[in-house]
């Protein structure tokens, strides 16, 4: 429940602090390219319940039918305001209206698509007993995984057979040892790697 509570005061805060911001990079967005500002995903939540995680658009439109993943900083489908939102995680501020439904939570597990989770074993699974985070150690860890995609010549398999168990291990890890004083000290971890760029 105090979880709950922190969620939603720092939520609130944070848009009606950032309102500006996000007016400012709704118009970048809208004027760089067709299409609008905001994109929106499904992602699978708490209990296998599916939602819509919301982002600032960063790529073209459609750019999702040719690859759910990613690769490299320079995907040619990353527009170029886009690149600098992704650069400092600028894009996925909307996710602060998904934590204030209570859709996610500030510290949690990544959420994931339909298509990787069903890839999940029962232990794996143990991820989805609680509500996903904006952020996590696997965030921490893998803050350029696209670089590392990038590097491979078959990044979906890489992401499949390397990537994600590593990040589901840390999920789990997350939550053994979740609570207030882990939560506080991801997020400063965060917003310190996000500062450096």
């Amino acid at each position: 429940m105090l979880k709950r509570i922190i969620d939603i005061v720092l939520a609130l805060l944070a848009l009606l602090i950032l309102l500006p911001l996000f007016l400012v990079i709704s118009m970048l967005i809208v004027f760089e390219s067709n299409g609008g500002a905001f994109y929106s995903q499904t992602r699978i939540g708490k209990n296998e319940r599916p939602f819509k995680l919301y982002k600032f658009r960063s790529m073209r439109t459609d750019a999702d039918k040719k690859g759910l993943l990613t690769v490299g900083g320079r995907d040619p489908r990353i527009t170029k305001v886009g690149y600098f939102l992704r650069k400092y995680k600028l894009d996925e501020l909307p996710q602060l209206w998904n934590i204030l439904k209570g859709d996610m939570s500030i510290v949690g597990p990544r959420p994931e698509v339909k298509r990787y989770v069903d890839l999940y074993s029962a232990e794996q699974k143990k991820v989805l007993q609680v509500r996903p985070g904006l952020t996590d150690y696997a965030s921490l860890q893998f803050i350029n995984e696209n670089e590392l995609l990038a590097k491979s010549d078959t990044p979906e398999k890489t992401y499949i057979e390397t990537i994600m168990p590593q990040k589901l291990d840390l999920n789990l890890q997350y939550i053994e040892e979740q609570g207030f004083g882990t939560d506080m000290k991801i997020i400063l971890k965060t917003v310190l790697k996000i500062v450096k760029g």
